[in-house]
């Protein structure tokens, strides 16, 4: 089955996390693999939370995909979210580039392995929640010995003929803001607002993302060119500025109980991406010296990632790769 046909078929199953019931595009994944004669197991880690992975192969391989897709809202679409809409050469909806495309991809590959030489080079897995950090998703499975580590290849978006051999680390802290009520007419000379105390950190993690981090020269030359790829992609101009600085974005804000009253309360889910050369624990202790009217109610910390670009698998990726692009030219 063509990739664009599967990709269609997935976005039209809603899988959006939270609340994260990826129950449905497992049973289609599973009902695919099961034509094909690959036999897999649906391992739920909470109810709606399914996994699958594939057994009998175990290969030194795994390929790797995400079932979960990030909330949407119904306006500002071509077409709707959730509608799978094959158009103009593209599949239209949430989730149809992260990732439900390369789960598309691993499937029909994998359809082509079998019936070319019978069987599967890799083992597959689907997991259920890569949108809010992997707890019942990829971690739940190691810790449950389904899983072994091993060499991976995860169909994450990227540049066309570009593979991603790494990725900056990531900071989620949720903060909960806590002010001194008072009539709104007296601030800000009387009162402590819990909303200005949680704007007062992100006005400090704009001079945070200026910061530059010392790197090696292996790490700078790889940058450097990742950022051409990037700012290529995205036609912008500060690709470097992407990858080599601390980047922010204030996910969720809700606070304030009246607005003719000073806020009382302020939550903030705030999201980092972490470049290599930043220490980030030093740099969660920093925020919370700056937070002082906020407590740190939940931290999810993950350094940056690289796979030594001159290994074996890496240079496996881009022979491949390349062959693609000689049969493209």
């Amino acid at each position: 089955m063509h990739p664009q046909q599967i990709c269609s078929d997935l976005v039209k199953i809603r899988s959006e996390n939270p609340p994260g019931n990826t129950s449905g595009v497992i049973e289609y994944i599973r009902y695919f693999l099961d034509a094909l004669g690959v036999p897999s197991q649906v391992i739920c880690s909470s109810e709606g939370g399914c996994n699958l992975v594939t057994t009998g192969t175990h290969r030194p391989l795994l390929f790797c995909g995400h079932a979960d897709v990030v909330p949407a809202l119904d306006e500002g679409w071509t077409y709707p979210p959730f509608s799978g809409m094959m158009r103009g050469g593209y599949v239209w909806g949430r989730g149809a580039s992260d990732m439900k495309g390369g789960c598309a991809a691993i499937l029909s590959a994998c359809e082509k392995c079998v019936d070319s030489c019978g069987s599967l080079p890799a083992s597959l897995v689907f997991v259920c929640d890569e949108e809010t950090g992997g707890e019942r998703g990829i971690q739940y499975l190691l810790e449950k010995n389904v899983l072994s580590p091993c060499d991976c290849l995860i169909a994450e978006p990227t540049p066309v003929l570009h593979p991603c051999i790494g990725q900056k680390g990531l900071c989620r802290l949720e903060l909960k803001f806590t002010g001194t009520p008072g009539h709104g007419s007296l601030y800000p000379v009387v009162g402590v607002s819990a909303v200005m105390e949680a704007m007062r950190v992100l006005d400090y993690l704009k001079n945070i993302h200026k910061r530059s981090f010392h790197m090696d020269r292996k790490m700078k030359d790889i940058l450097k060119t990742s950022a051409e790829v990037i700012s290529e992609e995205f036609r912008i101009e500060k690709g470097s500025e992407i990858l080599e600085h601390v980047t922010f974005n204030p996910g969720v804000i809700n606070g304030g109980e009246k607005v003719n009253i000073v806020a009382q309360c302020c939550s903030l889910d705030l999201e980092m991406r972490i470049p290599w050369g930043c220490n980030i624990q030093d740099l969660v202790n920093e925020i919370m010296v700056q937070a002082s009217h906020a407590v740190l109610m939940k931290e999810t910390l993950h350094e940056p990632s690289l796979t030594d670009p001159l290994c074996d698998f890496a240079s496996l990726v881009c022979r491949e790769v390349g062959n693609v692009q000689e049969g493209l030219a």
